[in-house]
């Protein structure tokens, strides 16, 4: 049963870590659409390219540290703490799920569930996590 939760809890930081890689990556592949978001959804105009990087500079930083398992309350934290935010302030998208192009939106709810999950059970979660005491389980 042990290892049936450590292999569920990783399945689930590994495709915790995707889900917001694609995010991260986003910023600098299309600034455009970072400088975009963060206008209509965290109401800060005029971002200027640079703080797109920077921005996905934090956010691949965090995600590797969610990853690797490094200083989980921190990182486990901080990823629950910006998608907290993030799918707060959709709250208008998830309101109106059949409103086009809003159905989306909702795939943020279960993946707040899942870091949430994870931000509670990140002692038990030490699979392939090198920062952890049994990392090789």
């Amino acid at each position: 049963m042990q290892g049936n939760l450590k292999l569920g809890l990783f399945v689930v930081r590994l495709t915790v870590f995707i889900f917001f890689a694609v995010w991260a990556g986003e910023k600098f592949v299309n600034p455009a659409s970072t400088i975009g978001i963060f206008s209509h959804f965290y109401f800060i105009e005029d971002l200027p390219h640079w703080g797109a990087y920077l921005a996905g500079g934090f956010q691949f930083a965090i995600l590797l540290g969610f990853l690797l398992g490094f200083a989980k309350f921190w990182t486990y934290g901080a990823l629950l703490v910006m998608h907290s935010l993030s799918t707060a302030s959709s709250w208008a998208q998830l309101i109106a799920p059949y409103d086009p192009g809003h159905h989306l939106f909702l795939a943020g709810v279960p993946t707040l569930g899942a870091i949430f999950l994870l931000f509670l059970m990140r002692n038990e979660d030490t699979l392939f996590s090198p920062f952890s005491r049994s990392a090789s389980e």
